[in-house]
């Protein structure tokens, strides 16, 4: 498909016909896309770079390789790293056979099946009616076989914090992420004793601190592997891992992959 920038009108057509499953691939060519809402559940697998979206409560980070599932009715906005990124969506009517897996916004890795099936559909665009057969039953086998191939969903979003001095302690972390910030330390930083710092934390984001600082850094770094194509050595040491061993095995508990092979693969669509 000759690659198009994406023409923000299309989403006016995402609803416009209930019954259809609606596609689209295209260049980002643009800084964002403003927040908006569907009545349609979204699957959006994105290339060439790091995407954000945005709900009312959470960033959620998008890396190559992943995509993530957001069910109708959550406001979002989608912000990319370039204008060169790649999004590939495509939008499905609710259906009596639906589980819970479609009621939750989550961010799963792509098998290689799912690659195949992602650039099948890649000679789509618009609107796909149910009497377009064999197309509208590929293309709704497509939605129903995502359980099936999305077993391990990633932490790949952290939560915004609303007490002032929580959002401060966060700033502080995200300037200082080439230090290994103890616990201690950061509470002796901001005058606050280490138990009501981590009552904090559990209160304000639902998890610990160490849950916190671990998905922050290995955010930074799939970032850093993005953006900045530094080597997987200088992304451990730009996040406080003086250890690569160390690094590449957090790396691969939080994203599903060691992050050699992530930069390795992470181009696959291109």
């Amino acid at each position: 498909m000759e690659k198009e920038y994406v023409n923000k009108y299309y989403m006016t057509e995402v609803d416009a016909f209930e019954d259809s499953i609606y596609c689209h691939h295209a260049l980002m060519g643009d800084s964002y896309i403003g927040e908006h809402i569907h009545k349609k559940g979204q699957f959006l697998y994105t290339e060439g770079g790091v995407v954000f979206l945005k709900t009312a409560n959470k960033s959620y980070f998008l890396p190559a390789r992943h995509y993530i599932w957001i069910p109708a009715g959550i406001k979002h906005s989608i912000h990319p790293s370039s204008s060169h990124v790649v999004m590939r969506n495509l939008y499905f009517p609710k259906y009596e056979t639906d589980t819970d897996f479609f009621d939750k916004i989550n961010i799963y890795p792509v098998s290689d099946l799912l690659i195949e099936l992602i650039m099948f559909t890649n000679r789509w665009n618009g609107n796909i009616f149910p009497v377009e057969e064999p197309k509208y039953s590929i293309a709704k086998a497509f939605k129903l076989i995502l359980p099936e191939l999305s077993q391990s969903e990633l932490p790949l979003a952290l939560p915004y914090p609303q007490h002032q001095k929580l959002k401060d302690i966060i700033k502080f972390l995200e300037s200082n992420i080439s230090e290994n910030v103890s616990f201690k330390v950061l509470a002796n930083n901001f005058d606050i004793s280490e138990r009501t710092l981590a009552r904090l934390f559990q209160k304000e984001l639902n998890m610990s601190f160490i849950q916190y600082y671990t998905i922050l850094r290995m955010l930074t770094a799939l970032k850093l592997l993005l953006d900045e194509k530094l080597s997987v050595n200088e992304v451990a040491l730009k996040v406080g891992y003086s250890s690569l061993p160390t690094f590449s095995n957090t790396f691969n508990k939080v994203i599903g992959v060691r992050p050699s092979d992530y930069v390795k693969h992470q181009n696959t669509l291109l």
